[in-house]
């Protein structure tokens, strides 16, 4: 028995099942990682490259409209991640609860995921006119002045990243929503017969409970934001001037220049800065749920 065990164990076979998926990590993942260094260190066509070193990185800190672009992507996903934090717990707190076509009012906060994500930018472009928008002319009515919600570069990213939450913030309520159903309710009637508010349940039970769910959210809303391109693409293309401009947005605009080697450094840029935001919050968000 214990000679065909050791057998089974230093048995090769199962090592094989990992060759398929580590050839598709392979080809997908790292070959177009490594090339990617490689030729953010060049300044390359589609038929030469030329090695020049750290140039690319030097420039694109050396420009301001980058430079912004790298402002923007941060100021953009942590605008959009802690809207739908905390808008996407309340959200799931008010749907389950015993209220009124609950079944249907969480089909149409989900609805918006399911639709194009340019389809809704270009809905919301028509809505958001200064002039003929349905929003302004609504605001026109009440008397109050509508803004240039995407003409004003002040309020251009902000007004993107209103739209970005209409559309994203049934999966973080969906998320949340399967947090809470994982809370026993035998914590909230002890709580009940110990005389605690519904803030109290709620600050002293639900948000230490959903912890895990609430994670999930700010990594995966991160990642989005920080990654966001057709959605800003399809309202401002940046704009006006460069004050929507997000780090995605940039490379596509240098790739359609033909600069293609600081576009290529863009992209390194945007990798490490995932990795260098995403990595160390996840790590600390996780110590801190264990410790609790």
């Amino acid at each position: 028995m214990t000679e065909t065990y050791h057998r089974s164990r230093r048995s090769p076979y199962p090592l094989w099942f990992f060759i398929p998926a580590a050839l598709v990590y392979g080809v997908l993942f790292l070959v177009p990682t490594v090339s990617s260094l490689w030729f953010s260190l060049t300044r390359w066509d589609l038929s030469t490259a030329e090695f020049i070193g750290l140039e690319n990185f030097e420039q694109f800190f050396s420009e301001p409209f980058l430079v912004k672009g790298l402002v923007n992507t941060v100021i953009y996903a942590v605008t959009t991640s802690g809207l739908k934090t905390v808008c996407g717990l309340l959200l799931a707190v008010l749907l389950t609860g015993n209220i009124f076509a609950r079944s249907f009012l969480r089909t149409l906060v989900f609805f918006p995921v399911l639709v194009s994500t340019i389809g809704i930018g270009i809905t919301f472009t028509v809505m958001m006119h200064p002039t003929r928008g349905i929003i302004n002319v609504t605001l026109e009515t009440l008397g109050i002045p509508g803004p240039g919600w995407l003409t004003n570069p002040a309020l251009a990213l902000f007004s993107v990243a209103l739209v970005d939450l209409w559309k994203g913030v049934g999966l973080a309520t969906l998320i949340f929503i399967a947090g809470l159903a994982a809370i026993s309710p035998e914590y909230y009637e002890a709580a009940r017969i110990d005389g605690a508010t519904r803030f109290q349940q709620f600050s002293r039970i639900t948000l230490p409970l959903v912890r895990p769910a609430t994670i999930t959210v700010i990594t995966l809303s991160l990642i989005g934001g920080l990654r966001s391109f057709d959605l800003i693409w399809a309202m401002t293309r940046g704009g006006p001037g460069f004050s929507s401009d997000v780090i995605a947005s940039v490379i596509y605009k240098q790739y359609q220049a033909g600069f293609y080697g600081l576009s290529t450094a863009g992209n390194v840029i945007l990798f490490a800065l995932i990795a260098i935001i995403i990595l160390p919050l996840t790590l600390w968000l996780n110590r801190r749920e264990v410790e609790q």
